[in-house]
């Protein structure tokens, strides 16, 4: 698994093409595997996938049977927008029109990794996401992380 690492600021031009960030782009894996984008499930945002991550997605997801309704609809809605990509020479990544249009996406961009993945968002957007108006963070850090207890590794 890609580990990456990094919040970082660039801007799309009128083409949809952003530069990808040097110290992001020596994280990630070859150009030659190519990237996956896709609408986000739960954001008003981009992700960028590593192919290698998305094909660990892949695996996981054509373990559900098809012909169970909420399987299918799932499917469909979670591949909706999803585009195969790469880094160009001059080390640009192209954003399509209509997944540009799903997430808002202005001039200013942020890019923010999410363990695995990136995150491409509207800058204005996401400085909203992290505000902190509609959650208390430390309640939520409680809750998803709080019963978690790896003395393995002196995590607790």
């Amino acid at each position: 698994m890609t580990n990456i690492i990094g919040t970082y600021e660039c801007k799309i031009d009128s083409k949809g093409r952003l530069m990808v960030p040097a110290p992001l782009k020596k994280q990630l894996p070859a150009p030659t595997d190519g990237f996956v984008l896709k609408r986000s499930i739960f954001d008003q945002c981009v992700e960028l996938w590593p192919k290698a991550e998305w094909d660990i997605m892949m695996l996981k997801i054509n373990k559900l049977n098809r012909f169970v309704k909420k399987n299918n609809d799932f499917i469909r809605k979670f591949m909706a927008g999803v585009k195969m990509v790469e880094i160009d020479d001059a080390g640009r990544l192209l954003i399509t029109k209509d997944l540009i249009e799903y997430a808002g996406i202005s001039k200013d961009l942020v890019l923010t990794s999410k363990v695995n993945i990136i995150e491409i968002w509207d800058k204005d957007l996401y400085e909203k996401s992290i505000s902190g108006d509609d959650m208390d963070f430390a309640d939520l850090a409680e809750e998803v992380m709080g019963n978690l207890n790896d003395d393995e590794n002196g995590i607790s």
